[in-house]
């Protein structure tokens, strides 16, 4: 989508133990054969890029149809006709007449679930409409953008009837990702007390148009400090540490941001220093950090920084626990496990791979490397299917809000001298 288009639709959104443990994850292995003979008819409401790469791996698993796709912009859609008619040998219904066009879709009686693959403004508006129309939702990250819309969502999602939802958090399933969950699950890390997450991924070229007019990313981080994205970053450290909203929630947020320096440094560099794009100001820091405590009393750190001229890191997790540690950085992955070594050394995780690997990466893993983030784009959307064939949502309503709390709550706590802000109990509500 063009700036200008998304911009358009932004203006017509605005005001509309552990889930993924083992035992669980082991049962919906084991599940799916069963569940494969429902076929499950998916509508998609966005198919640019993030879409599209969706849409590619969807038409790939059993049992699925593509009845409909939507998007403003009549090329994507094309597109996504193309892709599904190749694959399914059946061309879906274009919807591609201005932004509310996706409502006509949402009114089919032939979709079961849909998929929202448009700029994170528009998710909770559109969640709370395919929810009214009884769809079964798997969107993009984050959730939403404000605490209000995370309280409608719940709001919608209680009041509707035969509304599902599973928030599309690939990161979860990355290969390393898994396998620490299962040494988790049996025990090697002990009694787990801190966390650390981060999003640092250098696209200060991602924010500008050629014309040096700010992309939806530059946008992004415009007017908006704090942690703008963070589910990458603390949903796989939730997960870990059994943050499930019940037995232990997100209480407190804590956050600080760094000075903006780097982005209208490389716009004066590549736009000139007099240029209208370098005179734009930026207000999100270069680093932003967030400290976020449990009610158990656990720590979970989460930085995010799209600004800083350095090599990508989106995968840089830590863990720290009474027996052991995990500790990553720029690809190199590592653990401590007290006992199991001689000294105090750092082993490398690939060592614990062939017996803690998880069964989804034992089982299809050189499938899923074919597909977007390292795999984690099939196994998602594997689950989302299974989801809306059972009703059972991996990563459900309430974890979506929860994790993406942390970006409006972080910048309320900046703006207030980071001073602490209450996380709400979206379970209670």
């Amino acid at each position: 989508m063009s700036e200008i288009t998304r911009r358009g639709m932004m203006k017509i959104a605005v005001g509309a133990g552990v889930a993924l443990a083992m035992s669980r994850a082991t049962a919906a292995l084991a599940q799916a054969g069963d569940a494969n003979g429902k076929k499950v008819r998916v509508g998609f409401i966005g198919v640019g890029d993030r879409g599209t790469g969706l849409l590619r791996v969807l038409v790939q698993l059993p049992g699925v149809e593509v009845p409909a796709v939507c998007d403003i912009v009549s090329e994507r859609t094309k597109r996504a006709q193309d892709i599904v008619q190749k694959a399914l040998g059946k061309r879906p219904e274009s919807y591609e007449n201005g932004p509310t066009d996706y409502r006509k879709l949402l009114e089919r009686d032939d979709l079961d679930a849909v998929v929202l693959g448009t700029p994170q403004e528009l998710h909770a508006a559109m969640t709370i409409d395919a929810f009214k129309a009884g769809k079964f939702v798997g969107s993009e990250v984050p959730a939403c953008t404000t605490i209000d819309e995370c309280h409608a969502m719940i709001k919608a999602f209680r009041e509707t009837k035969g509304a599902g939802y599973m928030m599309l958090e690939n990161y979860l399933y990355s290969s390393y990702v898994m396998q620490v969950q299962t040494m988790v699950d049996a025990g090697l890390f002990g009694d787990l007390t801190y966390g650390y997450g981060s999003y640092i991924h250098e696209i200060r070229g991602m924010k500008y148009n050629p014309d040096g007019t700010l992309t939806w990313r530059g946008h992004n981080v415009e007017k908006t400090r704090g942690i703008v994205y963070p589910t990458h970053a603390i949903g796989p450290v939730c997960r870990w540490m059994g943050v499930d909203g019940v037995k232990d929630r997100l209480e407190t947020v804590v956050a600080m941001d760094s000075k903006s320096l780097a982005t209208q440094a490389f716009a004066a560099a590549n736009f000139g220093p007099d240029s209208a794009a370098a005179k734009i100001p930026i207000e999100n820091g270069d680093t932003n950090i967030a400290l976020v405590r449990t009610t158990q009393g656990r720590l979970i750190e989460v930085r995010y920084d799209t600004a800083s001229p350095r090599p990508p890191g989106m995968g840089e997790y830590q863990l720290q626990g009474t027996k052991g540690a995990y500790n990553s950085a720029f690809g190199v992955r590592n653990v401590y496990l007290e006992g199991k070594v001689k000294g105090e050394v750092w082993e490398p995780l690939e060592k614990y791979a062939d017996q803690y690997q998880h069964p989804y990466w034992k089982q299809d893993g050189e499938k899923a490397k074919k597909t977007g983030h390292g795999g984690g784009d099939w196994f998602v959307m594997r689950d989302f299917v299974d989801a809306v064939r059972t009703g059972k949502s991996p990563i459900d309503i309430y974890d979506a809000v929860a994790w993406t709390s942390v970006r409006p709550l972080s910048e309320a706590s900046i703006r207030a001298g980071a001073k602490p802000v209450e996380v709400p109990d979206f379970r209670k509500e």
